[in-house]
């Protein structure tokens, strides 16, 4: 017999058919602000409370040049929003934060180049409309920020929206194990592509691929005699050695080498048996991303026993996933585990260092720093190569959600019509509405010095 998700398939058809009655998928296409919606400064502010307060100015420089680094910062805000839509009850693994620039190239642990989403600081079992909505909405925002017309917009919203329910209805027909085994490769995108872009996207993928800790080290470290330390390059990177008003050396050393030491204990045998080959020599606080600008974010160079055999990996903090606030929590104790056990259920395939560990300054969860990462240029698109591209994220999205979720009961729900690709767009030319009047808010906080930025050159 078979059984999706604790029924069988066709109670699974069957409930699925049903909840278009108990939530019509037009009611998608609803939104509008709740009269008690929260002021969207008061939030981001809110989350900074247990930030690196001299760090947080970075964080709002990064959302400010445009509407869409402004969506990117603004999980906790979209969070708030997406807790007010219709839901079908149906759950599965979220990512969170699935915005077009979450999804990209990195190395497998054979050193294939893979396509998948690629952050899950906000990852937790949660209605599958709030992932599809926030993709939806990233698509339409970064089209408006490439000076699409309208249609264009709608176009490549739809096309990403399309491509999520048709590749549902795909993933409903195969075998569970087929559908974890399901991937995008380097060369599944490139037959995707037209064909005057493939020479770019070869170029970009062989830069990709220099993404090592070899060339991590030419940029992030410099000689020290016999050895290397990290460089010294603020307000971005602040090695161990600048950090003396935060504790003495020895002491942040002992913090560092006893949160090393648990994050061991998480890996399996064979890796703890690769990470012992190497010695940690130097570490930094290193600023990443938009919306975790100003979390507590750590690079630590490690050495092997010959000549040119770095490693860095990344140590970054985990907080409270945004979703929690509406959400159950997490059945896991510890937020850097929430993060690696989500990743792994919704990548097609993860990084071999990838671990947690509890500090006393947090939660945290480490993974190899650069693992030949690559990331579209959004902002250089076309209409034609968004909608294609859109295509790409919503397969991948399809593909993390189906293999927590009962594919079967989400294909059903959505049908093969585009009554729900119709409502998720509408919903997502709505909320760039809405995004684009928090950004003049946000820009309008800036200009009053309510909020303060910093320069990072």
């Amino acid at each position: 017999m078979s059984v999706t998700g604790g029924r069988t398939r066709e109670e699974s058809r069957r409930v699925g058919k049903a909840l278009r009655k108990q939530v019509p998928r037009s009611s998608h296409a609803d939104w509008a602000p709740s009269a008690d919606r929260p002021d969207p400064i008061g939030l981001l502010e809110a989350q900074n409370v247990d930030r690196l307060q001299w760090l947080v100015p970075v964080r709002f420089t990064r959302m400010s040049p445009s509407p869409f680094t402004f969506f990117r910062g603004g999980a906790k805000i979209m969070s708030e929003d997406l807790s007010t839509t219709p839901d079908t009850g149906l759950t599965v693994q979220v990512c969170g934060d699935a915005h077009l620039l979450n999804f990209g190239t990195f190395g497998s642990p054979e050193r294939t180049f893979l396509f998948d989403l690629n952050d899950f600081d906000e990852t937790l079992p949660g209605p599958w409309e709030w992932d599809i909505k926030r993709f939806a909405a990233s698509l339409m925002i970064a089209s408006r920020d490439n000076e699409f017309d309208e249609e264009e917009g709608r176009e490549a919203t739809r096309r990403g929206v399309q491509a999520y329910r048709e590749a549902m209805s795909g993933f409903m027909d195969m075998r569970a194990v087929d559908v974890w085994y399901s991937r995008l490769t380097a060369s599944d995108i490139r037959r995707l592509m037209p064909r005057k872009h493939r020479k770019g996207m070869d170029k970009r993928l062989v830069k990709a691929r220099s993404k090592n800790s070899l060339q991590a080290l030419s940029k992030l470290a410099e000689p020290d005699g016999d050895g290397y330390r990290v460089r010294s390059d603020p307000p971005l990177l602040h090695p161990r050695r600048d950090l003396g008003h935060v504790a003495s050396p020895d002491e942040l050393d002992r913090l560092l080498t006893d949160a090393f030491g648990r994050y061991r204990t998480t890996l399996r045998d064979d890796r703890k048996l690769l990470v012992d080959r190497y010695r940690i020599v130097d570490w930094a606080i290193k600023v990443v991303g938009v919306g975790s600008a100003g979390t507590r974010c750590f690079i630590v160079l490690m050495m092997g026993r010959q000549e040119g055999d770095p490693l860095f990996l990344q140590l970054k903090e985990a907080t409270a996933s945004v979703l929690e606030d509406h959400l159950p929590a997490s059945v896991y104790d510890t937020h850097g585990r929430r993060v690696v056990e989500g990743q792994r259920l919704m990548q097609a395939a993860s990084d071999v260092f990838l671990g947690w560990t509890v500090g006393q300054t947090g939660h945290y969860y480490w993974r190899q720093l650069r693992d030949m990462k690559g990331t579209a240029p959004v902002e250089t698109f076309s209409p034609r190569i968004m909608a294609r591209y859109a295509r790409l994220c919503g397969w991948t999205l399809a593909r993390a959600h189906a293999r927590s979720g009962d594919a079967v009961a989400m294909a059903s729900y959505m049908g093969s019509g585009r009554t729900f690709d119709e409502a998720i767009t509408m919903f997502a030319e709505r909320y760039a509405d809405q995004n684009e009047a928090d950004y003049r808010r946000f820009r309008a906080a800036i200009k009053s010095r309510q909020i303060e930025t910093a320069d990072e050159d």
